[in-house]
């Protein structure tokens, strides 16, 4: 078994297919399917269910595939381990929910790229679940979520409390006319609102579903809509926005900056998370 089989066989599993496998490795697509026969050959077990439009993983390829991530994430650490200069330097990809760059974080983050410039930094935006899990999977060093950690495998470096607050381009909110400009399922800030509505005997309706902050937040402005965010973003362009404050039970919300548990945590990742603490969002 060879790391080059790994990566193979887990490329196919992120496609679904073995021809996107072969275009996103560069690799002709007879290749690929050598590679993963020769892989199921030497295992003695189906890895992926074959079917007309594409591939699905197995059972077995399931649980093949979480040791397959491990090994291959492993072998690539153990390069950075033995290469890492003695200061943050390389490259350090971090994940955020929007939300975070409606305080302070820019600034701080200015600060990180004049005293580190050695650091090549990538930020990737995203909801909390789809984060967490580019952290777990190694294609991001450390991500800003918003709630609980629900894995034991990740550690939280950094945690804030959000005050959340009904926002709004008018002064008055009717609750029984009102739209809500929501995030897509899985936020937590429209989860946070469905609950406080409940607890009001107040139907979910009327939404509108925006996936990008600064839409949904023009939106607001122009009086469309009304939507649950935190009280940071009433800052800039934002600030004449008109701010509701509801029930504390459904009013806070925690924010915090995870990594993995691992044995390797890169300078680039400990000079950020420092600076973070230092200087706050």
């Amino acid at each position: 078994m060879e790391l080059t089989d790994l990566k193979v066989f887990l490329a196919v599993a992120a496609e679904g297919s073995v021809s996107g496998a072969a275009t996103k490795l560069e690799y002709v697509q007879s290749n690929v399917t050598t590679r993963i026969r020769k892989l199921e050959a030497e295992l003695g077990v189906p890895l992926f269910h074959r079917h007309p439009k594409g591939v699905k993983l197995t059972d077995k390829g399931t649980v093949f595939r979480d040791y397959a991530l491990s090994i291959v994430n492993l072998a690539d650490e153990s390069v950075k381990v033995v290469q890492e200069k003695s200061y943050p330097s390389g490259h350090l990809a971090i994940g955020m929910i929007e939300t975070v760059t409606c305080g302070n974080f820019m600034n701080t983050l200015s600060e990180f790229q004049n005293r580190y410039p050695d650091v090549s930094l990538s930020i990737v935006t995203g909801v909390s679940q789809e984060l967490a899990s580019m952290v777990l999977n190694h294609q991001l060093d450390g991500a800003f979520i918003t709630g609980d950690v629900e894995s034991p495998m990740l550690t939280t470096e950094y945690v804030i409390q959000d005050e959340l607050v009904l926002l709004s381009g008018t002064d008055t909110l009717d609750m029984n006319k009102v739209k809500w400009a929501v995030h897509p399922k899985g936020c937590p800030y429209r989860k946070a609102l469905e609950a406080w509505l409940t607890s009001r005997e107040i139907p979910f309706e009327n939404i509108i579903e925006i996936s990008s902050l600064e839409t949904l937040l023009s939106c607001v402005k122009s009086g469309l809509a009304a939507t649950l965010l935190p009280a940071t973003i009433l800052s800039g362009e934002y600030q004449t926005l008109a701010a509701h404050p509801i029930s504390e039970e459904y009013g806070m919300a925690t924010k915090r900056l995870v990594r993995r548990k691992d044995r390797f945590s890169s300078k680039a990742f400990a000079a950020f998370a420092e600076m973070i603490n230092q200087r706050g969002l």
